[in-house]
């Protein structure tokens, strides 16, 4: 086997093995499976199993109902191997006759892709009914070392099981032995079989059976031109077979070289002739056949692969239709409340102070705590209590949610009403799954369940270290900072208390306004910050503590963004399910390593037909 040849057989393994990782990768995509595809059919049936051997001829017999193939059969085996009837539709199965030795040096199941492979015992076997795809092999001492000699069920009958037989036939067949008869060489049937046959570049030999010799002498020549012409076979050799019932069945039928011209007719050796034929070139040539039509652009692997980017460009639409953040945005999903933000931020930075530091805000907050809430108790009897500022925000985020969820069901509607033909089933799906109430019921549950002031904290802490990190002389200085704030505490505190926060807070929103270093001291003081509020928030927007007021923004934005995330999760979980991944995968299919890979080995495949 040459380097060509062997290196051709290795790109048919790896395309065969790629098409199959391709089709399961591509099971999303709801196209039909690659089973049943001619150009599939061969690659498995044909290439596969015979590139890793050129040593022998596949030669098949075939042809329509009630011709003789089974007498030409048992010519080319030397014997009465094949049962033989005058009446129509005889075998029901292909048999096989193998050369001693052969099965024990070859793997037979893999060259008769699609059936069930039996020893043959007994010659009428093969005239059974058998729901399933059954061959019948044996050995003869008559065949050829070199030939797998086949006899076939009729091409052309009303038994549509007999049409996938000579399908699987003539993808596994290097050389076909077609038989014809006057009143078979045109019928429809027949020039189908014949024309897949031409396509694939099978070698053919005809054989003209049941001629009336001389009467026939010029009928016949036009008879092989309308099937030439009909079905585009160039025959290697053409033969006339006389109609003699007694010759066939004592198996002593001549055959004549079919010739146009006035000399007699030579008499041949069929048998002889096939084994005398150049295996490997005939080989060569209908592997090179099949493979043209595997890589057939309209019809073979490449279609199968436009289909693929074709439909996934489907899919592509259709998830961005249906896209889970498309459908579950909010773009009005409400702030945390500054005063919580920024007491989260204290208690961070509580927690960085050491030694000295630490004891005197701990314990001028304790003071300041205690004489507030003498005037807080005073307020809530007059004004009543008020609800939490936390509280306030999961009332406001659970109106969010209802509404978002409004939302979502409304665009399922109308997609299922937009009538495409990928999301509609799946949209009608889950529309008739959990229930609307159900679903409200479940995400009031879990929205109850989660821990708000936890989600702000551990955000803060993320964001506080980022400051840290990203500016640490700043946040050295800060810790300076704090440090003149606890010295001057004692004075602040009285102050404030004297004062009944009036004076401290204006001044406080003007001292906010100024510096970066000023902000600073507000954050880590821990007393100004609860005092001005949001003023001091607000009025940090101001030149050099534009970082700090960014930061702050992000902060909100990043909380914002992840209790949205945590709304889309839940719809997923609970509604969409493996949807939107299903869509997204299915899009990416052509990016593919394996979509690639096949491209590469067909354009190998290419430069060697």
């Amino acid at each position: 086997m040459s380097s060509t040849y062997a290196a051709c057989a290795e790109h048919v393994r790896r395309l065969h093995s790629t098409a199959r990782q391709l089709e399961v990768q591509s099971r999303l995509l709801q196209l039909p499976p690659l089973a049943g595809r001619e150009w599939f059919e061969l690659l498995e049936r044909k290439l596969l199993p015979q590139m890793a051997d050129d040593a022998f001829l596949v030669v098949a017999v075939v042809g329509g109902t009630n011709i003789g193939k089974s007498v030409i059969f048992n010519h080319l085996a030397g014997c009465r191997a094949s049962a033989t009837s005058p009446f129509a539709s005889g075998t029901k199965h292909p048999v096989c006759l193998v050369p001693p030795g052969f099965a024990e040096r070859h793997d037979l199941p893999s060259i008769f892709c699609g059936f069930d492979l039996h020893e043959w015992s007994r010659a009428d076997a093969a005239l059974e009914d058998h729901p399933e795809h059954r061959l019948f092999w044996r050995t003869s001492d008559a065949t050829p070392s070199n030939l797998l000699i086949l006899d076939t069920p009729d091409i052309d009958g009303d038994v549509r099981v007999n049409w996938e037989r000579a399908d699987n036939i003539r993808r596994c067949a290097d050389v076909l032995v077609a038989v014809l008869t006057q009143q078979k060489y045109n019928d429809a049937a027949v020039k189908q079989f014949f024309r897949k046959a031409a396509e694939e570049d099978k070698a053919v030999l005809i054989v003209f059976n049941q001629v009336l010799i001389p009467d026939d002498e010029t009928f016949w020549p036009i008879w092989l031109h309308t099937f030439c012409q009909e079905t585009g076979v160039q025959p290697e050799f053409v033969y006339l077979a006389p109609s003699d019932r007694r010759a066939a069945e004592e198996n002593r039928l001549p055959f004549y070289v079919g010739q146009v011209s006035n000399k007699p007719h030579e008499t041949c050796s069929l048998k002889n002739d096939i084994s005398a034929l150049h295996f490997r070139e005939i080989k060569l040539r209908t592997l090179r056949g099949s493979l043209r039509t595997v890589l057939n652009p309209e019809s073979g692997f490449p279609a199968y692969l436009a289909e693929i980017e074709r439909r996934s460009a489907e899919f592509k639409s259709a998830s961005e239709l249906l896209s889970t953040h498309q459908l579950a945005e909010s773009n009005d999903w409400p702030p945390m409340p500054n005063s919580v933000v920024v007491q989260e931020v204290r208690l961070w930075w509580q927690q960085q102070r050491e030694g000295w530091t630490k004891k005197v805000h701990n314990f001028y907050n304790a003071i300041g705590s205690g004489m507030l809430k003498p005037f807080s108790m005073l307020r809530n009897r007059w004004q009543g209590e008020r609800t939490p500022p936390l509280e306030q925000y999961r009332q406001r985020e659970w109106q969010t949610i209802l509404d978002t969820v409004e939302s979502v069901y409304e665009r399922l509607r109308w997609f299922a009403e937009l009538g495409n033909p990928l999301l509609q089933p799946r949209i009608e799906k889950l529309l008739g799954g959990r229930s609307r109430v159900e679903l409200l019921e479940l995400l009031k549950t879990r929205h109850d369940l989660t821990d708000l002031e936890h989600e702000i904290r551990d955000l803060v802490a993320i964001e506080m270290d980022g400051v840290r990190q990203d500016r640490p002389q700043t946040f050295q200085f800060m810790k300076w900072i704090d440090h003149g704030a606890a010295a001057v505490r004692p004075v602040t505190s009285v102050c404030l208390f004297v004062t009944g926060f009036g004076p401290a807070g204006h001044a406080v929103h003007q001292v906010a306004a100024s510096t970066a270093l000023q902000f600073a001291v507000d954050i880590a003081g821990g007393t100004v910050s609860a005092v001005a509020g949001e003023s001091a928030i607000s009025g940090a927007a101001a030149t050099s503590a534009g970082f700090f007021e960014a930061r702050f923004r992000r902060l909100h934005a990043r909380f914002a963004a992840k209790r949205a995330s945590w709304l889309a999760r839940m719809l997923k979980e609970h509604l969409f399910g493996d949807l939107p991944d299903e869509l997204q995968m299915a899009t990416v299919v052509p990016q593919s390593e394996t979509f690639q890979t096949v491209r590469e080995t067909m354009g190998l495949l290419e430069s060697n037909l």
